[in-house]
């Protein structure tokens, strides 16, 4: 099993910290994995097996705790008498009704560490903000970077390298999963294929009762060909009029903040660079794994632009960014990107090899007047250089690199 080290180090931070640890993000990102591999840690470092308590919720074996009282009494008889720390671990929480009073309890009366998953986004932000407002701390887990990609690969292919690694991380994406087949298409389709379906069913479909799937997974293949463009709600709806389809407005924003809500979709709003102030109408979507897109949707050469932002919009928030798409005038900028006091303007092309594309990625950033860095980043392999003080990076040597 390898190790995703940058995660387990990161929550070791608020180890001790009377604050419950959250991991959200879509399932199959590898959540359960990172627990297992917390409490191994755990174990490792000393602390006694008995004073762990694990459950996977999703587990048939564990439909008996499926209730607040249930879960409670189990968790408080396993560790009444034990002494020294004790570790909670409960992978895929939201199957608990009523889990939020659970924890709140166990956390009110010190019952030790308390470590969740769950892949409901809005439901754990929401419940938790109102009964639990500065006692946890939410810990996004996204797919696979390019770097634990390569890492992955290099298990079950010895023999790739950085540069074959990442035209398949461009096809097939960064779910873990993956690695557990050949990477190839007839194989690896049919696996991302499953993993959204059930993504639809059991964290929509199921949840909120939704009766014509049909329409959800339309507006989804909306969102997966419109990567990259501004989406509105009144656009996705349009466009179905057009196609002969009457879906209301509200019928549209209810759908779109459900896929959210799942964390298939990852809203970006925009950003007046001028005005420095966040803009109402018209986000960009992005999925939470390129290769879900692939799988649903098939290659097109169209699409690639908004696959290499997407990987782009990963990385960033992977690193603790905060991820706005930039305005400025009537031009646009892919992201602009905050942390604390820094500040980072970045273009995503495929290639630069048109005059016209080099003048586009590079006047845009040129026409913002500030000392902030600004970075153009594209999948040429020859050098195409730097521009007034702009940087040009290729795509996969910027995901690889220690910034």
């Amino acid at each position: 099993m390898i190790i995703r080290s940058s995660y387990i180090e990161y929550i070791q931070k608020f180890i001790g910290a009377p604050v419950i640890k959250i991991l959200t993000g879509m399932r199959r990102v590898g959540k359960c994995t990172i627990l297992i591999q917390l409490r191994d840690q755990m174990i490792n470092n000393g602390i006694p097996e008995e004073n762990l308590v694990h459950l996977n919720m999703e587990l048939f074996q564990n439909e008996h705790l499926r209730t607040a009282s249930a879960l409670y009494n189990y968790i408080k008889e396993k560790l009444d008498s034990q002494e020294g720390k004790r570790f909670i671990f409960i992978d895929e929480v939201q199957e608990v009704l009523e889990w939020e009073r659970v924890v709140q309890s166990l956390l009110a009366e010190n019952y030790g560490e308390i470590i969740l998953t769950g892949s409901n986004a809005h439901m754990l932000s929401s419940e938790l903000a109102t009964l639990l407002t500065g006692r946890f701390i939410e810990i996004p887990i996204f797919v696979l970077s390019l770097a634990e990609f390569i890492e992955f690969r290099k298990v079950t292919f010895p023999s790739s390298t950085p540069a074959s690694s990442f035209l398949e991380f461009i096809q097939f994406g960064g779910l873990p999963g993956i690695h557990q087949l050949p990477l190839q298409e007839d194989t690896t389709t049919p696996y991302l294929s499953g993993v959204l379906d059930t993504l639809i069913l059991r964290d929509i479909v199921q949840r909120h009762k939704i009766r014509d799937v049909s329409v959800l997974e339309r507006i989804l293949n909306f969102c997966m060909d419109s990567t990259g463009s501004l989406i509105s709600i009144k656009k996705i709806a349009d466009y179905f009029k057009s196609q002969g389809l009457k879906i209301g407005l509200e019928t549209v924003s209810q759908y779109l903040q459900h896929l959210c809500a799942a964390t298939i979709l990852l809203p970006v709003s925009r950003y007046d660079i001028q005005g420095k102030r966040h803009m109402e109408y018209l986000d960009k979507y992005y999925l939470s794994d390129i290769g879900l897109r692939y799988a649903r949707l098939g290659y097109s050469i169209k699409r690639l632009p908004g696959t290499l932002e997407t990987i782009v919009l990963h990385e960033l928030l992977r690193r603790g960014w905060i991820v706005s798409v930039g305005v400025l005038g009537n031009s646009e900028i892919d992201f602009v990107a905050r942390k604390k006091e820094d500040l980072i303007y970045i273009q995503v092309a495929t290639y630069l090899t048109e005059e016209s594309t080099i003048e586009r990625e590079f006047g845009n950033l040129e026409a913002i007047k500030d000392n902030f860095p600004k970075i153009v980043l594209s999948i040429d392999e020859l050098p195409v250089g730097g521009r007034n003080g702009i940087l040009w990076y290729h795509l996969r040597d910027w995901l690889l690199a220690k910034w």
